[in-house]
């Protein structure tokens, strides 16, 4: 694909004329967006758009346009308004599904064909029984929950974005999911992966400290709880070609690199700025290499489970669906008349 032309209205009373070449760049910008969009199997946030429309020409400093022009389009119709990765923590519950649109006696049908498949639903034992570990995971973005999320389902890993890590309720339940597998002789692993910044190089410390923050609230302690910071790092940065941002600016609009942030001469901060200079690598960024994402999300669980772990649980679960199978079959042929 061509590089993407990013449009520009121009300032002022605008000619009819130069309306008509901002629509129709318009229009050809948001279908290159709907095309590479066909070619994505994960959701991506406003913010990764931008990663992703770097590969194609986009400049750094054309970031927050960029984010900016696509919620427009969005809110024009001109996008899909789901182009966009939803907040889970916005989203509503409780809503009312669409009505049945089958007969009475198709739903029947249906009922009685289920059945025939239910079995391979039943699961009574846990995939962590059988594991030396219990492992969750913390993601810094929206981003990488979606491109983590086939993974993690696959080896049963609860995933979260750490962006809700404020949220104490959050946090105690991951707690009590750890405390509950402690308690069974797991050694519990965090997984976390965050931005190549001087925060999130020096993330275990402050995770391990959160959780401690509710030891007394929840009744179980981070002691001996592994974390496990992966994904970004220097060597992984430049053989994958990911983009640096020149500046070590926070959310809270401040910048590490300036003397004058009161976190500016803390250890972890000046290690970086010695190792890495006033710049830093997003989080989002790994949505343009999605698949070296995504190997080494798997790299970092298999250090801890092996790659066959969810072949074997299947396995496991096996004759005891056949069980359940059999008894189905016989009790329905019990039931005829």
């Amino acid at each position: 694909m061509s590089a993407i032309n990013l449009p520009r209205r121009g300032r002022g009373r605008q000619s009819a004329a130069a309306l008509e070449r901002y629509e129709a760049e318009l229009a050809a910008f948001c279908r290159a967006i709907v095309e590479i969009r066909s070619r994505l199997d994960f959701q991506v946030s406003a913010r990764g758009w931008s990663y992703i429309l770097e590969e194609h020409g986009l400049a750094k400093g054309d970031f927050d346009h960029a984010q900016s022009l696509i919620a427009d389009c969005r809110k024009r119709g001109l996008l899909p308004l789901d182009i966009v990765a939803e907040d889970g923590a916005r989203s509503f519950e409780n809503l009312e599904g669409d009505p049945d649109d089958t007969s009475p006696e198709e739903e029947a049908e249906w009922i009685v064909n289920s059945v025939k498949h239910r079995h391979l639903y039943y699961t009574p034992l846990s995939f962590w029984a059988g594991q030396d570990v219990y492992i969750q995971m913390l993601v810094e973005k929206i981003d990488l929950k979606s491109l983590f999320g086939r993974i993690c389902a696959e080896f049963n890993i609860p995933i979260a974005n750490a962006r809700g890590w404020s949220d104490l309720n959050s946090r105690a339940s991951m707690m009590r999911r750890f405390a509950e597998w402690e308690g069974k002789g797991k050694r519990c692993v965090l997984l976390y992966c965050g931005d190549h910044d001087p925060v999130g190089l020096n993330i275990s410390d402050s995770l391990r400290s959160n959780i401690a923050d509710l030891a007394n609230a929840v009744g179980w302690s981070p002691d001996d709880l592994i974390v496990d910071r992966f994904g970004l790092n220097f060597d992984f940065i430049e053989a994958q070609g990911l983009s640096w941002i020149d500046n070590l600016e926070t959310g809270s609009g401040g910048r590490l690199d300036d003397p004058r942030h009161p976190d500016h001469g803390k250890p972890h901060v000046q290690e970086f700025l010695r190792r890495f200079g006033p710049r830093k690598v997003e989080a989002n960024a790994l949505v343009t290499r999605p698949e070296a994402g995504r190997e080494l999300c798997r790299q970092a669980i298999t250090r801890y489970l092996p790659d066959d772990a969810p072949e074997r649980y299947e396995a496991a679960l096996e004759p005891l669906r056949e069980q359940v199978r059999l008894e189905v079959a016989r009790l329905m042929t019990e039931a005829r008349p």
